[in-house]
């Protein structure tokens, strides 16, 4: 820890780079769905969105392999950054040249983005004295960075222009700027052999031996699957229902998720694992429903709700399940349980769900002439009944580990 400055600018050093590290993905993540569209390349939107998946799949190798054991973490994240940025400023010139060549952009960015994930919470948990205290207060200005970026992008109106790719590029060099001011970092394996088994968290693999465990592993990959078209397609969706500033509207959804995140303690203390994992779910079933009842009509309340549900979708399932998660764990095996997690969701569930809603979505286009419609209901209802299949399954066959002994389900938040 870096002992030279008072905690209160540390912390604010660290909290403007969580702010940064948010606001450039913020600043095309969902929006880039409308882009494509507003260009004719809705065909590339499932590749576009499975990039990030595959990237998360990648990502533990190259930090076991390297970041973790060779070189400082802040020069680590410097250099990713730096090459991330300037990749994102070549998306608008590469999609003007081919789509494979955005797709390469955009690879390349999400392959020295999504290590910087691990990166910045490693960084920040070297470098606090406290970090069950600090780190919620440092990593909210990570979900601030995101809501401002689709503010900014909405009052910019830039929210389907290529602009958007050269304000998140540029957040990108300037955090890559400003991540070699950071204080220094060692390797935090540094010595240490690396293992391909504790890089994808094979060792946690002994866990779904645990029939509620294997049930949790289960339904969190399903849930990924329909979770993947909130990302690829609400967008879209939300511009073609009528709404001009599409990336703040989108922003709702981070602004519940704040307010979620400080009212979780005392919902996880009454309801317990299994029920908290089952409303999350529930929101998702909720939102889709909301999202195919608004497509006809373009009910705009119903979109708005849809949205700002993302808060209990995010935060009482997945935040419920990485605390569930490190109370089945052993110490030991602790961050492999966690990685295998990341792993099985963020990576495979999100790949497969991008693949597949491009497809749905394809199948419900109608092009007469030069004019494609979508039929919007149909593509939501099917992700709203298989959230509903998969919250079925969990209800009947996960059983809530309850208190272990000596611990308070408070205590676990």
């Amino acid at each position: 820890m870096d002992q030279t400055q008072p905690p209160a600018l540390l912390s604010t050093r660290l909290s403007v780079m969580m702010f940064l590290e948010f606001f450039l993905w913020g600043a095309w993540y969902v929006t880039m769905g409308p882009y494509l569209a507003s260009r004719g390349l809705n065909h590339v939107n499932a590749d576009a969105y499975s990039v990030g998946p595959i990237a998360a799949i990648i990502s533990p190798f190259f930090l076991g392999l390297i970041a973790d054991r060779f070189f400082a973490t802040e020069r680590v994240l410097g250099v990713m950054q730096l090459i991330g940025g300037a990749a994102l400023c070549a998306a608008p010139w590469a999609v003007d040249q081919s789509p494979r060549l955005f797709l390469v952009m955009l690879s390349i960015h999400m392959l020295c983005y999504m290590p910087t994930l691990g990166l910045t919470n490693t960084l920040a948990f070297h470098n606090m004295t406290n970090a069950e205290k600090q780190f919620p207060l440092i990593r909210v200005w990570g979900t601030i960075g995101w809501i401002v970026a689709g503010i900014t992008l909405s009052r910019l109106t830039w929210d389907t222009s290529a602009n958007m790719f050269y304000l998140a590029g540029g957040c990108g060099i300037l955090m890559g700027v400003y991540s070699f001011t950071l204080p220094h970092t060692p390797p935090p394996a540094k010595g240490q052999r690396f293992s391909a088994r504790e890089a994808l968290g094979l060792d946690a693999v002994g866990l779904l031996k645990k029939r509620s465990f294997a049930v949790f592993v289960l339904c969190s990959f399903l849930i990924c699957i329909p979770l993947a078209a909130y990302y690829a397609r609400a967008g879209e969706f939300v511009g073609a229902t009528g709404f001009e500033k599409i990336g703040q509207t989108m922003s709702y959804g981070q602004m519940s998720e704040i307010l979620f995140m400080v009212v979780m303690p005392a919902f996880f203390a009454r309801l317990g694992v299994k029920w908290m994992l089952l409303i999350g779910m529930g929101a998702w079933v909720l939102r889709y429903g909301l999202f195919a009842g608004a497509a006809d009509e373009q009910v705009k309340w119903m979109v708005l709700g849809g949205i700002v549900l993302h808060g209990i979708c995010y935060d009482f399932f997945f935040v419920t399940g990485q605390i569930y998660v490190d109370n089945e764990a052993d110490p030991k095996i602790r961050g492999q349980a966690q990685g295998l997690l990341v792993l099985i969701t963020q990576g495979l569930g999100m790949f497969i769900g991008a693949q597949v809603i491009g497809e749905l979505v394809e199948s419900k286009t109608t092009t007469v002439g030069e004019i494609s419609t979508i039929d919007w209901k149909g593509v939501w209802l099917i992700p709203c009944v298989f959230a509903a299949v998969v919250l079925v399954i969990f209800f009947l066959f996960f059983k809530d580990p309850g208190k272990k002994k000596g611990e308070t389900q408070t205590e676990a938040v």
